[in-house]
């Protein structure tokens, strides 16, 4: 192929970030479904009950457990479904009032329709009278183990049937203080539609809410009047079975017709500190809604929570977010705040106006390196994406799965656990912004469990259930993966050496330059199922590739164009180059008139990490 002249390689080569002039970490989020990590259960009943299917507790999270997800390369550890949420078991010996399956998703519940801010899931205690204790000690644990602990605030919907019966002294229920002849007002917490009573959606293509069980409270009715609206928006009395009908939306002080009745921030405020934004809300009056969620996260971090993860937060006003993370960040500047945003136009304003640390890279990276590990997609469209979100890079949160995600080993996804392979090490190490896997990811769990709510390929959320893949690994709560195959004990590892290098390495937080669209340029089969980047920092200098092939070697003369030869300062000489996942390929990289170029072979689904020596 014809070569590049100098200007041409210069428009083409875009180095997405600077050398780093602030401090940087690189960080590894364990996502962890708590009720479904110790549970050894493996009967797997659709539908079952938590004598049947069982279930796991805070307990489980024992010590070894601990420090071997602390082992495996994680930093901080996100218990999933921890606030109290419904669900179909009996706690009225408690004080708990029992949930209406006609408005509860699953037998188990979902972790998203909270039903008391104020304690923890009563599934995942031994003693529910302690539940709270336990959840404190397993903090206590967590923090003892090296781990930061992240739990789920959900800001834009409750439960359809909130009540707390453990909010301290003073604090009032979310729509306790409402004016319920009003559709709307600033502080009323929730929309209603006054002189109309909720119906319960009508259920459609022979679903039932427990399967083929009847439930005493499962008669089609739920008392509410006047009707809420739902969490999804929904403003009808009856919302359809596909709508979040197990939840209420939460009124942020927007009218109907999109009014905001508060302060908006002025011009500018993108790039004022957390402690500039503070104060701008310290003499506002804000609607009451937003008080409440500022005292619900100032309540866990005198827990000892290190962060949050707030679900679906591009519904909730940005002007609300200013307001929430700047008092967190006033009482734990090191708190750990990652949202779920899905539109590309509002990441910017949640970062700078929100004061957001991390944000999902879900639509962009994870849906185009989805299409690539299924093999209708090209690597040609992940470096654009690096690109374009460039100066925000480090906020943008990389994962492969979650609990809303399919699982990479399901059949609808890419069917093999090795195909994420390529695709962990292209998320994990192409920018400085923190990695996130899903518990069960790094052994190949295929969520392939009929749980009863939902269709499989995601692990359930909703129902309880046992993951098997996971559950060889836990091997009867021993925690040493002593169940596990051969082939899952080897992506394991896998996993462990590439989340440890990226927490170790200081090019991780370092620069980035893009030298795929160079290579596809001028090398001889290079092709658009590899892909290439450097990463780079004072000491450490790192070329990263990546075979998304599944079926065949990739054999070729890898080219470093000559601005990355004249930015490491490297001069026309030999230098070798070993791989720091495996150590177990080394190259040269001869350089000769201001070009660089490696014999690389690849095979199928592999990955180097080259580290000039």
């Amino acid at each position: 192929m014809i070569g590049l002249s100098c200007e041409q390689e210069k428009k083409q080569l875009k180095t997405v970030a600077s050398e780093v002039t602030t401090a940087k970490k690189k960080y590894v989020v364990y996502q962890v479904f708590t009720r479904l990590f110790g549970n050894t259960n493996t009967a797997n009943k659709p539908w079952g009950t938590i004598e049947e299917n069982g279930v796991g507790k805070f307990n489980d999270f024992t010590k070894k457990a601990l420090a071997e997800i602390k082992d495996l390369g994680a930093s901080h550890i996100w218990y999933t479904g921890v606030p109290h949420h419904a669900v179909i078991k009996d706690y009225t010996a408690y004080g708990i009032s029992n949930d209406d399956p006609d408005v509860v998703k699953g037998r188990a519940g979902s972790p998203y329709a909270v039903k008391d801010y104020y304690n923890v899931n009563p599934d995942l205690a031994v003693n529910v009278e302690q539940r709270l204790e336990e959840f404190e000690a397993l903090i206590k644990r967590t923090h003892e183990a090296g781990l930061k602990v992240i739990i789920d605030i959900v800001p834009n919907h409750v439960a359809r049937n909130y009540k707390s019966i453990s909010k301290p002294k003073g604090v009032k229920d979310f729509g306790e203080d409402d004016d319920i002849s009003l559709v709307y007002h600033k502080n009323n917490n929730f929309y209603y539609n006054p002189n109309e009573a909720f119906k319960v959606p009508e259920w459609k293509n022979g679903y039932s809410p427990l399967g083929d069980e009847k439930h005493p409270l499962e008669d089609g009715e739920f008392p509410e009047t006047p009707a809420k609206w739902t969490g999804n928006g929904s403003r009808q009395s009856q919302p359809d079975m596909n709508d979040w009908y197990e939840t209420v939306k939460v009124n942020y002080g927007i009218s109907p017709d999109g009014n905001k009745d508060f302060d908006e921030l002025p011009e500018g405020f993108e790039n004022e500190a957390y402690k500039t934004h503070f104060e701008f809300w310290k003499d506002k009056e804000v609607p009451n809604s937003w008080i409440k969620f500022r005292d619900i996260a100032l309540f866990w971090l005198d827990k000892g929570v290190d962060g949050f993860r707030y679900d679906m937060a591009e519904m909730v006003p940005v002007e609300f977010w200013s307001f929430m993370n700047s008092s967190i960040k006033m009482k734990n500047p090191n708190a750990f705040l990652l949202a779920e945003v899905y539109n590309p136009s509002l990441y910017r304003d949640y970062i700078k106006k929100g004061k957001m640390d991390y944000l999902y890279d879900k639509v962009q990276l994870y849906d185009t390196l989805k299409h690539v590990m299924q093999g209708h997609g090209k690597t040609d469209n992940i470096p654009p994406i690096l690109e374009e979100l460039g100066d925000i890079e480090h906020h943008m949160l990389h994962f492969l799965e979650n609990h809303d995600e399919q699982r990479i080993s399901s059949p609808d996804f890419a069917g093999n656990p090795e195909k994420g392979k390529p695709a962990m090490v292209v998320s994990a190490t192409s920018t400085t912004a923190p990695t996130m896997i899903y518990f069960g990811q790094e052994v190949g769990e295929d969520g392939s469990e009929h749980a009863g709510f939902g269709a499989p390929t995601r692990t359930s959320i909703f129902d309880y259930v046992g993951v098997p893949a996971h559950q060889r690994w836990v091997n009867n709560k021993q925690f040493d993966g002593g169940q596990l195959t051969s082939q899952e004990k080897e992506l394991r590892d896998f996993y462990k050496r590439l989340l440890n290098f990226t927490i170790t390495s200081e090019a991780m937080v370092g620069s980035y330059a893009d030298i795929h669209q160079y290579n596809r340029e001028n090398t001889e089969g290079y092709s658009d199922k590899v892909l290439s980047f450097v990463r780079w920092s004072g000491n450490e200098k790192l070329i990263i590739i990546s075979n998304f092939d599944d079926t065949n070697i990739q054999e070729f003369n890898l080219k470093l164009p000559k601005e990355i030869i004249e930015k490491w300062n490297l001069n026309a000489k030999d230098y070798e180059v070993e791989d720091q996942l495996y150590h177990s390929f080394k190259s040269t990289l001869k350089v000769e008139n201001g070009l660089g170029s490696i014999k690389i072979k690849l095979k199928a689904l592999e990955s180097f990490i080259l580290k000039i020596q």
